[in-house]
């Protein structure tokens, strides 16, 4: 699994990074075909206490998946993220 984290307008620590990697490698236990993850973490204006965001697409062959979550940290935003990545998933293996 390759998974490329991407931080825009800040550096995101080690320590965030490991977090939500292991977050999504969780998600392996529902598809082991999950060929790639490309994360994309953001801090927006929007909203002043919720403004962190996590984006995740998702490839599996023959699909793309895709979450996007806000929240007041990114390790939250990471866990609802993931969740809504593992109900996308087991759709998906339905199908």
């Amino acid at each position: 699994m390759n998974m490329k984290m991407q931080s825009v307008g800040f550096k995101a620590d080690k320590k965030l990074e490991a977090f939500i990697n292991q977050k999504l490698s969780k998600l392996n236990k529902f598809d082991n075909n999950i060929c790639d993850y490309n994360v994309i973490l953001n801090i927006e204006n929007s909203d002043p206490k919720a403004n962190k965001v996590v984006e995740v697409k998702v490839n599996v062959p023959g699909n793309e998946l895709f979450a996007r979550k806000q929240s007041n940290s990114f390790e939250a935003a990471a866990e609802l993220v993931a969740d809504a990545l593992r109900i996308q998933i087991l759709k998906n293996k339905e199908k």
